[in-house]
């Protein structure tokens, strides 16, 4: 018989971690320890279940670089212990974190499982515990004793993604998480189907680096219709600002007006990083196909292709992190590192 998977949860806060408060009806966290205590089938579940918390929880509204590192560490340093790892996590920023860990996990051989819910574990209707139930028997596969999953993905409501994949799109659904250019790595129905075809594979000659550095002195800024020259030049003027991430309309586009074009060139021209990325909901970036993005193209806008906001984002502060040269950073950020672009 092949020996019972080792998986360890990691709890960083969020709603799957809280009860209500009947009194006050506010939500508060509980002693981490008790969940498993509140779940009792995961006890079925063939694999064997440790458990690490933050020291103090937090919402993933509070969710930085300093949490991402944190968690980054503890797989490291449990990386040889066990076979698989469930990070519990709000859902708010969820899309972001598993995205920025799938940049920091280079080498990764093992699944990292970022699931939550939208209710907390002690409500009647809770989600939480099939949540959390399938994300410990997605990092517990095994076949031929290695992990089936060797990335970092998101689990919810019976579909697993790729994490640096997701977007959050309900604040009130169950289903509300969806991954808009990429197919769902596996879903579970009667039967848990993963499509392998799908999984990342890691090299199995190169063992796991963890890339802690990131860079935070970038800017998210969404083009909409009567967005005027004062403030798009005091945005550009953002002390020690290296990179910005540009929601640009439909595949790219965006005003043609010489002021506008202008500012963009001359920050270029000042080192700061430009990406384009879609508004939509799904798609790519095509700069060239219309003349509104030809011009995004000719000045050197890097092309963000059909990655999400919240890889970008990451992935911008990450590459900056590593020190990428100049002279290479628009090469690599077009190229996919971790699955999260075509």
């Amino acid at each position: 018989m092949s020996p019972k998977a080792k998986i360890v949860l990691i709890y960083t806060g969020g709603t799957i971690g809280m009860v209500k408060d009947f009194k006050s009806g506010a939500l508060k966290a509980f002693d981490f320890k008790e969940l498993l205590n509140r779940i009792p089938e995961v006890q079925l579940l063939d694999c064997e279940i440790e458990t690490i918390s933050f020291e103090t929880p937090i919402d993933s509204s509070n969710m930085n670089i300093l949490s991402w590192q944190k968690i980054a560490n503890i797989i490291e340093e449990n990386y040889s212990k066990f076979d698989g790892f469930v990070v519990l996590h709000g859902s708010d920023t969820m899309s972001y974190s598993a995205s920025a860990l799938s940049f920091m996990l280079e080498n990764l051989a093992k699944p990292v499982i970022f699931t939550g819910s939208q209710l907390p574990i002690g409500d009647l209707r809770t989600d939480a515990k099939e949540n959390l139930i399938t994300a410990i028997q997605v990092a517990s596969l095994q076949e031929n004793n290695k992990p089936v999953i060797q990335e970092v993905c998101l689990y919810f409501e019976y579909k697993l993604y790729r994490g640096n994949r997701t977007t959050k799109i309900s604040a009130e659904h169950f289903n509300a998480f969806t991954s808009p250019n990429f197919p769902e790595l596996a879903e579970s129905g009667v039967h848990l189907k993963v499509n392998t075809d799908l999984v990342l594979t890691a090299n199995s000659n190169k063992n796991l680096q963890v890339h802690t550095d990131f860079d935070d002195n970038v800017a998210l800024l969404k083009l909409f219709p009567g967005m005027n020259e004062k403030v798009l030049n005091a945005f550009f003027a953002i002390p020690n600002l290296k990179g910005i991430v540009l929601e640009t309309y439909g595949s790219g586009n965006a005003p043609t007006e010489k002021w506008f074009v202008d500012a963009l060139a001359l920050a270029i021209k000042k080192g700061i990083h430009i990406i384009n990325v879609t508004q939509c909901s799904g798609g790519s970036v095509a700069m060239g196909n219309y003349e509104t993005s030809t011009q995004l193209k000719n000045i050197g806008v890097i092309s963000g292709e059909d990655i999400t906001t919240e890889a970008a984002i990451t992935k911008l502060m990450f590459l900056l992190g590593q020190k990428v040269p100049s002279s290479e950073f628009k090469k690599q950020f077009e190229t996919a590192i971790r699955g999260e672009m075509m």
